[in-house]
């Protein structure tokens, strides 16, 4: 007889990590062949216009959705409840009842956090009673080692394993430097792909753009995504501040082979995140075989390693920033090497059948704990 699980997702919308990789496991043809599945969306937005706001018709859900949780756990009789938990806010308390709701039955439960954020809040006296409490029985998966130190005052690392995010691999046939002929040597297109948000670094990158200008290095940098705490106005105003309204273009929220098309035109992806935890546009960028310049923030030490297929800078620091992306310029054969590492690494480490692997793997441990 199969194993049952009973998981508690977050599914689009909005589109976000956490999101997109619940999605990938309910629809996981791998989980299901395994695994008696049940599977409940914790959102309780029917749109996006819905995100973020209050009202009866949002808090009614809620209650049918712990009402639902409930029938599950007495008549599914769930051997683990698996939950992408909230670090911290309204949405860790929102999902805390149903990790408290299994634990009362005493349901084995994993946690999967696609985000960080406890070690800001263990110190908050109503926060750390109940990070003792979620944390006192339960599992935990990680996405990478580098994040273990946010839970580490609650859980020993008996209890807790690590398993990289995976996405589905839409590159295969946009490749053009590996197994064939590498991109255009002294081509120099950047590429941005994140909403406008500050902590995504979008000024500090345009800070940085400005000094390879003063250094009259050529390139051309490409911003793609929606308006976040950034409009596209204030964005617009900062580039001709900066006079770089020749050498950067913000072309808006792009889907499907459009969004395709401009990782497959990059020869460099740039995020220069402030606050950040696994991002998936890495992962992407690394399917298509492209030099990164990030970060040394959250767990992307673990997708990019200094040095070896992109540089990382320091979180918030122009100057630094535009010596990475220099050096990346001007050595058009390190980019070619870190290119064909990059879609190797993807392949090994990041594709979406390593992930499925994995993670059915850590379940059939922890249920034979």
């Amino acid at each position: 007889m199969k194993t049952k699980i009973l998981f508690l997702l977050h599914l689009p919308p909005p589109v976000h990590g956490a999101a997109l990789v619940g999605k990938l496991i309910k629809d996981s043809e791998s989980i299901k062949r395994l695994i008696n599945c049940r599977f409940v969306n914790l959102s309780s937005s029917r749109s996006i216009q819905e995100i973020g706001t209050s009202g009866i018709s949002k808090i009614g859900r809620y209650f049918l959705l712990i009402l639902n949780f409930v029938k599950l756990i007495f008549f599914f009789k769930p051997d683990l409840v698996y939950i992408t938990l909230n670090s911290k806010g309204i949405g860790l308390f929102k999902d805390s009842i149903f990790a408290i709701v299994a634990l009362l039955f005493q349901k084995k439960v994993v946690y999967h956090f696609h985000n960080k954020g406890v070690r800001d809040r263990q110190d908050k006296l109503f926060d750390n009673i109940l990070y003792r409490l979620l944390f006192r029985e339960a599992y935990v998966i990680l996405l990478s080692p580098f994040l273990y130190k946010d839970v580490e005052k609650y859980i020993g690392t008996d209890r807790v394993f690590f398993c990289s995010n995976g996405i589905e691999d839409i590159a295969a046939d946009s490749l053009a430097g590996i197994n064939g002929t590498p991109k255009e040597k002294n081509s120099s297109n950047l590429l941005f792909l994140s909403n406008l948000i500050r902590s995504k670094g979008v000024f500090v990158l345009l800070e940085a753009l400005s000094i390879l200008k003063q250094r009259n290095i050529d390139f051309l940098c490409v911003f793609v995504g929606g308006e976040g705490d950034i409009s596209a106005s204030a964005f617009e105003n900062k580039t001709k501040e900066l006079g770089l309204s020749k050498f950067v273009t913000y072309v808006g929220k792009k889907y499907g082979g459009e969004r395709t098309e401009y990782f497959r035109l990059a020869d460099i992806f740039i995020l220069p995140s402030m606050n950040d935890c696994f991002p998936l546009v890495l992962l992407e960028a690394l399917q298509f075989s492209l030099p990164v310049v990030s970060t040394v923030e959250g767990a992307i030490p673990e997708i990019i390693e200094n040095g070896l297929n992109g540089f990382l800078a320091l979180p918030n620091n122009a100057t630094d920033l535009a010596e990475k992306i220099e050096f990346l310029l001007k050595n058009p054969e390190k980019r070619l090497i870190m290119q064909q590492e990059n879609r190797i690494k993807y392949e090994n480490k990041f594709s979406l059948p390593v992930f499925e692997k994995k993670f059915i793997n850590i379940l059939t441990t922890i249920l034979d704990k």
